[in-house]
């Protein structure tokens, strides 16, 4: 028998002893604490999400990025930082980043131009948008932003609003993808959100249970359908805290039908499936944070959220990663090394520009004029 070459033989104790690091967690301060670091450590632990509390400088989260790549160098550094409202870091040299609203009012403003103007404008600002953010964010050593939004602008929903680029599911779907090349185009993967759509509903699923019941075949005709038209290039989904009672009694994010047969099977998405924050309201139905992430695991997500919970101890992430363990080794749920391969696919393949060269850089300047005003 032939002797294994040492790649051999890692390549068959990986499939002997499968490996999968779904948590998402985040951290309390300025920088990591003995208890940040052991959590870093934990096998379940696969990437970490940061908060405006996070943010002083951007020597301070260059500095924290850094420790924890040193800790964990695979994991998934990620922030909320869409533009607009939501957008975590905004001092110490951070563009001020337009809610992506503005760009469908660009879309939709040819001014004194021929037709079609504003939308070769909006498309031309959008991937601007994206690179500009991507940029920034790199250059901090932050791997990921939870962006674009792709939910509708039905105007009623306050949680959404002005995060939506237009009620129009081809205006945003066009949008979305500029952005998303801009995101491409500084070494940022993209998450499309809230999957199949938080925007036609007024509830807050922070706070709330929102309930949309309409028919599968409506959503699909309208919500859904940026899903379906970037199912190629979308890199990761985050599923809606929301329940469509006519398509299954769970909210999507806990659903294998929404996200199995739907997401993956009818749409053809291919990358990885993010849970919403398992601490939020719409998250409640499914019990306990540890219950939350078995559910949201076994039906389909392959990484799971837990957000703000490291305050005061932290007492609820230890408790979901002890209890995601046990419930591992009780055959609760099983580790997939398709979903770790989807983790892994997110980080970035290039090293970041440096910020001082970054403000130097032409295509950054370029991008930088192309922004709304």
């Amino acid at each position: 028998m032939a002797k294994k070459t040492p790649a051999a033989h890692l390549a068959s104790t990986a499939q002997e002893s499968v490996f999968h690091a779904p948590v998402v967690l985040d951290i309390e301060g300025l920088s990591l604490n003995d208890d940040d670091r052991r959590r870093l450590r934990h096998p379940l632990t696969g990437g970490l999400i940061l908060f405006g509390r996070n943010w002083q400088s951007r020597a301070q989260v260059t500095a924290l990025c850094a420790e924890i790549k040193s800790i964990r160098p695979d994991v998934l550094i990620c922030v909320d930082h869409e533009g607009g409202r939501v957008q975590r870091f905004r001092t110490d040299g951070f563009t001020h980043l337009p809610p992506m609203r503005a760009l469908g009012e660009i879309w939709m403003n040819d001014g004194k131009q021929p037709p079609g103007h504003g939308a070769m404008a909006a498309m031309d600002a959008a991937s601007a948008c994206g690179y500009v953010l991507a940029a920034e964010l790199r250059a901090c050593g932050v791997d990921l932003s939870f962006t674009p939004v792709l939910d509708l602008d039905w105007g009623g929903s306050t949680v959404i609003g002005d995060r939506a680029f237009h009620g129009d599911a081809r205006v945003a779907t066009t949008l979305a993808r500029a952005v998303m090349q801009g995101l491409l185009h500084a070494g940022m993967a993209n998450c499309g959100k809230h999957f199949p759509g938080h925007g036609f509903v007024q509830a807050d699923s922070h706070v709330e249970i929102p309930v949309d019941k309409r028919s599968l075949k409506a959503i699909l005709a309208d919500d859904a359908k940026p899903y379906e038209w970037l199912s190629t290039v979308l890199t990761s989904v985050m599923p809606a805290h929301v329940i469509y009672p006519k398509v299954d009694s769970q909210p999507a994010g806990f659903s294998s039908r929404w996200l199995q047969e739907i997401l993956r099977a009818r749409l053809g998405f291919t990358g990885a499936i993010f849970s919403d924050d398992l601490s939020m309201e719409g998250a409640s139905v499914a019990g306990s944070h540890t219950q939350g992430a078995v559910a949201a695991l076994n039906a389909g997500c392959d990484l799971v959220l837990l957000c703000n919970q490291s305050l005061k101890g932290g007492v609820a992430v230890d408790a979901l990663l002890d209890g995601l363990q046990a419930a591992q080794a009780q055959g609760e749920w099983a580790p997939s090394p398709d979903s770790e391969a989807r983790r892994l696919d997110l980080l970035p393949q290039t090293a970041p520009m440096p910020w001082d060269d970054l403000m130097l850089h032409a295509p950054y300047q370029q991008a930088l004029a192309k922004l709304p005003a």
